[in-house]
């Protein structure tokens, strides 16, 4: 699948906020993670600069559980 509303590795919604016109005014999740460049490197270059990853793709789930201040995942 390649939109820019599904994860160009899995295939999954990525939660990117601002691919979804309802929320397009607010920041994505991923402005406030570090994506380490290897996993964005691992992706086909056919693939890079097209959709944002998932929170699993993207190794950030950690980070998004500790931003919400909750040992619960981020709820998008």
């Amino acid at each position: 699948m390649n939109d820019n509303q599904h994860c160009p590795a899995c295939g999954a919604l990525n939660q990117c906020s601002l691919a979804d016109p309802r929320s397009a005014t607010h920041a994505c999740w991923c402005y406030g993670v570090t994506i380490d460049p290897a996993v964005l490197q691992a992706l086909p270059a056919e693939l890079r600069d097209k959709a944002c990853l998932c929170p699993r793709c993207a190794a950030v789930e950690e980070q998004l559980k500790t931003a919400s201040g909750s040992n619960h995942p981020a709820q998008f």
